[in-house]
């Protein structure tokens, strides 16, 4: 996920990405028998970006959820292969990032399943967030309803696409994964009447996008991760919020787990990346991590850096 809106950070956050390890960079000069791969493919959410330090971070839930992962499964590695700004065409065709040896970040997934063939344990996937965001003016956060639409067809067709392709590149011990969208155009209820009344038309935009790729992950043989249930997406149940009153479930809960509401910016903070990572654990075998909770206590240092500090690049 990218805001799209801000080249500059866009732009930091990329130098990092093109220093991260590809796919020949996964391998350990240990690696045998033993050693299986995790493969994690998406946008700025899979590669922990956080506006608070304009860089991408090891607070990603790609890297919480390997952390888990390999809890049980000591060899595993991890191919982390998420792009800042990636869409559901650029992850297909390329462009915003730079694979040693790959056109496209699909194209870098399916080289390493095919390296790796039978080794390939785990492969999760968030994408077409920022073909939604795209169509949200940055100032006023009014949704463009024709490039709304236009990405609501698009994104299943070309999410059918990739799915398919890693699927038939995986084996049979492969697990899948994908997630749906939590919403962060819920942060427009604090912004007034025209805000709220943005926020009340995403519901149903986000909902049914997200049953729309549901059924696309389904069809793939993809577990799916609920993230927009774990967000508490489509909860209207007023509650109190110290300094704005009484605010649906939904708002305050996206204004808890992303930096939507201190930052205007739609990434999820540490929290929120723990909630997701939790979510995709839950529905992957062999983990024995708890489903994440229904609902959560406000945290004090979810949006302050300091309190998390900064974990810098992944290892293989």
């Amino acid at each position: 996920m990218s805001t799209h809106k801000a080249p500059a950070l866009v732009a930091a956050a990329l130098a990092v990405v093109l220093s991260a390890p590809g796919v020949a960079a996964a391998d350990s000069p240990s690696g045998g028998k033993d050693t299986t791969y995790y493969i994690s493919i998406g946008d700025s959410l899979a590669a922990g970006y956080q506006p608070d330090v304009d860089r991408d971070t090891h607070v990603a839930y790609t890297d919480r959820l390997y952390a888990q992962l390999k809890r049980h499964q000591p060899g595993l590695k991890h191919i982390r292969l998420g792009c800042d700004g990636e869409t559901s065409a650029s992850l297909i065709k390329g462009g915003t990032c730079h694979y040693p040896n790959a056109k496209s970040q699909l194209d870098a997934a399916l080289k390493a399943l095919a390296q790796h063939r039978g080794h390939v344990g785990y492969v999760t996937i968030d994408i077409g967030a920022n073909d939604i965001l795209a169509c949200a003016d940055d100032k006023t956060g009014a949704m463009d309803q024709t490039c709304v639409n236009r990405a609501a067809q698009a994104i299943p067709a070309k999410l059918t696409r990739i799915t398919r392709a890693l699927r038939q590149a995986g084996t049979p011990g492969t697990q899948y994964a994908g997630a749906t969208y939590y919403n962060p155009f819920l942060a427009q209820w604090l912004r007034g009447a025209a805000g709220q009344q943005t926020a009340t038309q995403s519901v149903s935009l986000v909902k049914a996008e997200n049953a729309a790729i549901s059924q696309v992950y389904a069809a793939a043989g993809f577990k799916v991760a609920d993230v927009a249930g774990a967000f508490a997406s489509d909860d209207v149940t007023p509650v109190s919020v110290p300094g704005y009153g009484a605010v649906p479930t939904n708002v305050a809960t996206i204004c808890q787990l992303t930096w939507a509401c201190t930052n205007q910016d739609p990434h999820p903070n540490p929290v929120g990346h723990e909630v997701i990572a939790g979510t995709f654990a839950s529905v992957l075998p062999q983990i024995n991590a708890p489903q994440a909770p229904a609902g959560y206590r406000h945290d004090p240092c979810a949006n302050d850096p300091k309190a998390y500090g900064d974990p810098g690049r992944i290892g293989s």
